[in-house]
């Protein structure tokens, strides 16, 4: 097979899986679009393995894939911390350090009234 099928189709996926991180705002899929550029760089290791006739791309496409599971891992983590805290997993609406947050009532007030009361 000449290697300029894979190389192809890697590109394609690494240029679907940018479009999916950029346009996207659910953050599942913008995960799975991160997992779409991952692969299509282990398909271009494998596929230079080939070509070389050597085995370090398959090791480095290897540590890509425990680096992704690792990815997988947190990420999601990530995505289930915020969908509990928002009921919602839009990646528009997280709240950055820049917005203003809502003032919580502080816990001071209580702390003073409990020892002039003792």
């Amino acid at each position: 097979m000449r290697p300029v099928i894979p190389l192809v189709t890697a590109a394609l996926l690494f240029g679907l899986g940018a479009y999916g991180v950029l346009r996207r705002r659910n953050a599942v899929l913008v995960l799975m679009s991160v997992e779409l550029m991952l692969n299509a760089v282990n398909l271009i290791l494998v596929t230079g393995d080939t070509l070389r006739e050597q085995v370090t791309g398959q090791v480095f496409a290897l540590f890509v894939i425990v680096i992704a599971a690792a990815e997988v891992g947190v990420g999601l983590a990530l995505v289930l911390r915020l969908f509990r805290l928002r009921q919602d997993i839009n990646t528009d609406q997280v709240a950055l350090d820049d917005e203003p947050r809502a003032a919580a009532p502080s816990e001071e007030p209580a702390l003073a009234q409990a020892g002039e009361q003792a």
